[in-house]
């Protein structure tokens, strides 16, 4: 499915660009053509991946997190080689359907998929994935939805907080079919041929067996080894390994944990308060290490909600490349509050990447929300900067 994208260089036009004068008349387009084109050749090279883009802050070569506004969030999308936490919600509802579109947008772009879980069996978890939505379908819910918004803030304006009140909305909605990142339906089901179709490896942990990776079995949880020397495989033996180019074109690995931390994975950080944190932080630490040097993303959902040790929170998103927090109103006094009638929860941008650096990046953006109206998931945010809308189908 992975399409190589192409750019030409613009060689053929350049004799025509340039006046007959004599031999030694040489203009400055001319001699720059060479490395222009060397120029287009690299960057050629860096974006034949399909369903990726080079950062224009850095260069980086990034993958849509299946989410355009939250893309535009964290700077573009989320890098390649890096970590993305999911901050599950209370009740995993949030964080659940992020996951699958995270794996849908993989599935749409032709990016092999490597789904982890200790709860559920990858197989049934890509039988949910949602549906895409073509782009004519997406702007007919932008507009159904932003007319629907019209009516209700007309009449509900002095009952919503002032601060999600003030500033303009930006949509962030699809302008052409080779957009980066896509738009989905939860509500339906992606089609059995595009499963069929797309090249995933799943990773249940009880049926996986004993492990050889080279880890002291004291530091990690059996359920991390086995996990660790999955992907190691796939990595290694695929080629998505940086210092063992692929013999096929180049792709991405998308690399999908669900509930990580949890006691599922026979972890003890969310049943007792000094639990053994070694465990995890020692996986994390690790799986950088694989992803650093190889063609690979990473999402994980953890519920850092049950783990009663700050400092373990800490170390873990130090550990992290990028964070992203859900909290649910659901059970919380926020849901009967009449300034939050109309959201269903909060995002928190807890952590943004900077890549080759010792430190990390804190998004300009606060207090965002979410809420779900009919076909459309909202985040909008009371930054003075940007007010963010994204299309996105909550599951009926």
């Amino acid at each position: 499915m992975a399409a190589a994208a192409t750019c030409g260089t613009g060689a053929g036009s350049t004799g025509s660009m340039v006046a007959a004068g004599g031999k030694n008349n040489v203009t400055s387009f001319q001699r720059r053509g060479p490395r222009a084109s060397g120029s287009d050749s690299s960057y050629s090279r860096l974006v034949s991946i399909a369903g990726t883009r080079p950062s224009v802050r850095n260069g980086q070569l990034l993958v849509s997190t299946g989410l355009p506004a939250l893309d535009q969030l964290l700077g573009g999308g989320l890098a390649v080689g890096t970590v993305l936490l999911i901050e599950e919600d209370k009740y995993n509802i949030y964080s659940s359907l992020l996951f699958k579109y995270f794996l849908a947008e993989g599935i749409i772009n032709g990016h092999t998929l490597l789904v982890a879980s200790a709860k559920e069996d990858p197989a049934d978890i890509l039988q949910e994935l949602p549906a895409p939505l073509l782009d004519d379908n997406v702007k007919k819910d932008f507009d159904e939805d932003a007319c629907n918004h019209k009516t209700a803030e007309s009449n509900i304006k002095m009952k919503i907080a002032w601060r999600y009140q003030l500033l303009p909305k930006m949509e962030a909605g699809p302008v052409s079919s080779s957009r980066f990142g896509h738009y989905y339906d939860a509500s339906k089901k992606m089609p059995q041929e595009l499963i069929e179709a797309s090249k995933w490896h799943g990773f249940f942990s009880p049926e996986k067996s004993s492990s050889t990776l080279n880890i002291e079995p004291c530091s990690l949880t059996h359920g991390y080894i086995k996990l660790l020397q999955f992907i190691q495989n796939i990595i290694y033996e695929e080629g998505f390994d940086g210092s063992n180019p692929q013999k096929k074109q180049k792709n991405i690995l998308r690399i999908g944990i669900q509930n990580l931390g949890s006691p599922l994975w026979g972890d003890d950080i969310c049943c007792t308060e000094n639990g053994n944190s070694h465990s995890l932080t020692k996986f994390l630490y690790v799986l950088r290490g694989l992803l650093r040097t190889s063609l690979s993303a990473c999402m994980i959902t953890m519920p850092t909600h049950l783990i009663q040790n700050k400092a373990i929170i800490s170390r873990v998103t130090n550990l992290s490349d990028t964070v992203v927090g859900l909290e649910s109103f659901i059970g919380s006094e926020r849901e009967t509050n009449p300034l939050y009638k109309d959201y269903h929860g909060l995002i928190h941008i807890r952590q943004i990447p900077r890549l080759n650096n010792l430190i990390y990046d804190v998004s300009d953006v606060k207090d965002l929300a979410f809420k779900l109206k009919k076909k459309l998931f909202t985040i909008e945010g009371h930054s003075r900067e940007q007010c963010i809308l994204v299309a996105l189908t909550p599951a009926q």
